[in-house]
């Protein structure tokens, strides 16, 4: 019931924006032309609405490429924009967290229930918002590439396209295979382990184990209350060293080391070099490929009101 009213909400937001009457306008590119200010097109000092005899002689110049909505549709778009700037922040806000915070190897263990949910949410909600934006604003092909507006929102689009494909086959394809590997990495606690490895036993998702480290040596926490979920009073998460936090906890060693020992940490230097498989090769240039694209659309987004 819910998802049929959903649809039917949808329906009705298409419909409203492509069957509502709408004007064709003038666009900024006039005042950026003439330097001009939008009283000189537009009735109204703020822009919009009924044209000048000078707007109406832009507009048969401009060919018609843009519309401009009525009352009606205003709202809708308003609507429209707000919701497609809070999934294009929730979006890009969870590739920077774990891009510049979490690191690309805190997803390389397996992509994170919560970030690809919030991740494909946002992604949905750009796509719809997004079409009913450019249906509502484009009135002609030709817009994309006889204006700077539509210049700018055909490679907005490409870079949105691009990172839509990166996020399908991370999620559908190269997920899986990485946490094929964690699962497998995991199953077996080994008496000395590289930071890489221990970081892969956080209790979470497949790894069947919660491991921490302190003073080089690998205790298991799975068992411990404390530790439910690979997280230690919402502030400390298994896999890591938690040699220097433990000097703020309000605890000393004797809750750590009562744990089981289960082995010893040992420097990637002094174990062998393996080679990283290439899903996961991939994986890193998508994830530091889309941060980079993240930059590129704000910037692109900048340059719409410059």
């Amino acid at each position: 019931m819910r998802g049929g009213a959903g649809i039917g909400i949808l329906a009705g937001l298409i419909l409203a924006v492509v069957l509502l009457p709408a004007l064709v306008c003038a666009t900024p590119e006039y005042a950026r032309q003439t330097g001009l200010q939008c009283a000189s097109c537009h009735v109204s000092a703020s822009g919009g609405g009924t044209l000048t005899k000078e707007g109406e002689k832009f507009l048969q110049a401009s060919g018609g490429m843009f519309r401009q909505p009525v009352k009606a549709q205003r709202v809708i778009r308003l609507i429209a924009i707000y919701l497609h700037l809070i999934a294009a922040i929730s979006w890009f806000g969870t590739i920077i967290y774990v891009h510049l915070l979490l690191k690309p190897a805190y997803a390389a263990k397996g992509l994170p229930r919560g970030e690809l949910a919030l991740g494909w949410i946002s992604i949905t909600m750009l796509a719809i918002t997004g079409t009913l934006l450019t249906f509502e604003r484009i009135a002609s092909f030709r817009a994309f590439y006889q204006s700077r507006f539509g210049i700018l929102l055909a490679i907005k689009i490409c870079l949105f396209l691009v990172m839509l494909a990166t996020a399908s086959l991370v999620t559908f394809v190269i997920g899986p295979r990485l946490k094929k590997k964690k699962s497998s990495i995991a199953q077996t606690l080994k008496p000395a382990m590289t930071i890489e490895e221990v970081s892969r036993m956080d209790g979470t998702d497949t790894s069947p184990a919660a491991c921490i480290v302190y003073k080089d040596n690998i205790y298991d926490v799975t068992g411990s209350k404390l530790w439910r979920g690979g997280r230690h009073m919402m502030k400390h998460l298994a896999g890591g060293d938690l040699t220097d936090a433990l000097k703020l906890a309000p605890h000393g060693e004797d809750k750590v080391i009562a744990m089981p020992l289960v082995g010893k940490l040992v420097n990637e230097a002094d174990t062998p070099a393996v080679a990283r498989p290439l899903h996961e090769r991939v994986f890193y240039i998508f994830a530091y490929l889309n941060l980079v694209m993240v930059f590129i659309i704000v910037a692109l987004i900048a340059m719409f009101n410059s």
